[in-house]
């Protein structure tokens, strides 16, 4: 199943980037969706665009990604009985968003790598960065605006109101997690709960934002849109999870990062370190704080970090953690989900996503 997933993924990818493309050029002409919903009033300025958003954007897309979001979005409406052909253009929405955040995510994180290569931010400054970032919050709107009248006027104000809710979550989110990793608030003291809401806003919104936009244009009844946001969302958190174990235990996972422990060096308070601090003893449990605070690059200090960590299992714990949250929301999705094997390769998508090892 596990292959097979993978391969389903590696399919839908290039059906997505040509919806992309469809939306956000690669260069931008007279003829682009932009134009035609917000056209300008004095003069198109082609080449400015093209070489401040449109070329950042897709050096950026180029690099690859699962395109999972997307993927989430089209596989929900297929278990609601729709044609996932038919909502393509609208499954872009969370996957261009998601990029923007991590462009802007190197930025305040000071990264230098992102998936093998320099951060956007490192080959095309700053200014350029943080506004294709941003642009790419709302690029992807426009197909809700090219196709208003076939979705309905109480349609498209439920998709406006779920996009805006998220992306103040989105917002939310991000600012705790900077306040931790910063020491701008007590992060020693951090507990599960307050760490899961980080998640859920920062990490499980765009999922939920799939999630329950694909639900809202499959028709799907409101309790039901809710259900598959909660497991979207749950989803995301566990993808979240994996990631920072990865993080600490896969060398071609963190080759791409620049070398194992990036969260340690940047003092991130993710559920293995929240576990450790609980359940460590006194001493190592103030050295993983030391070395959490002096955002190092140092690998034999990172390794010492890991290695606390392990010792009081806290990566079993979040691997078991990550695995009983979506068990439990699935359940409650799939009890209001009909009978079919799109609703089996949803639940068979999200094991896979909590278990990937790269």
């Amino acid at each position: 199943m596990s292959l097979d997933i993978e391969r389903f993924l590696e399919e839908k990818a290039p059906i997505i980037n040509r919806a992309i493309e469809k939306y956000i050029p690669r260069i931008f002409s007279k003829e682009a969706v932009v134009f035609k919903v917000n056209p300008p009033r004095y003069a198109y300025n082609i080449d400015a665009l093209n070489k401040a958003v449109a070329e950042p954007i897709w050096e950026f897309l180029d690099r690859g990604g699962k395109r999972w979001r997307p993927t989430l979005f089209l596989l929900i409406c297929e278990a609601l009985e729709k044609n996932p052909e038919d909502y393509v253009d609208y499954a872009i929405i969370p996957e261009v968003v998601h990029n923007g955040t991590i462009m802007i995510d190197d930025i305040e994180d000071a990264s230098e790598l992102r998936r093998g290569k320099p951060c956007t931010y490192k080959i095309y400054g700053l200014d350029v960065a943080v506004n294709a970032g941003n642009t790419m919050y709302y690029l992807p709107l426009l197909p809700l605006m090219e196709n208003r009248e076939k979705i309905g006027t109480e349609k498209l104000a439920r998709i406006y109101e779920i996009y805006v809710q998220e992306m103040i979550s989105l917002s939310l989110g991000q600012a705790m997690d900077i306040a931790w990793h910063r020491g701008m608030a007590d992060a020693d003291e951090i507990d599960e709960k307050a760490y899961l809401q980080m998640c859920a806003y920062k990490t499980g919104t765009l999922a939920r934002m799939a999630a329950k936009i694909a639900a809202v244009l499959a028709d799907a009844s409101d309790e039901l849109v809710e259900k598959l946001g909660r497991f979207a969302e749950s989803i995301g958190v566990a993808f979240q999870i994996q990631d920072d174990i990865l993080d600490l235990t896969s060398e071609e996972f963190a080759e791409k990062k620049g070398g194992r422990g990036q969260d340690i060096t940047e003092g991130k308070r993710t559920l293995m370190v929240i576990h450790a601090l609980k359940a460590s003893n006194a001493k190592d449990r103030k050295r993983l704080i030391e070395i959490l605070k002096m955002h190092t690059q140092d690998q034999k200090l990172r390794d010492e970090a890991i290695a606390i960590m392990q010792k009081c299992g806290a990566i079993e714990y979040a691997k078991n953690f990550a695995r009983k949250i979506v068990k439990e929301s699935w359940k409650d999705a799939e009890a209001l989900l009909p009978e079919s094997e799109a609703r089996e390769k949803l639940n068979a998508f999200a094991q896979f996503l909590i278990e990937r090892k790269i």
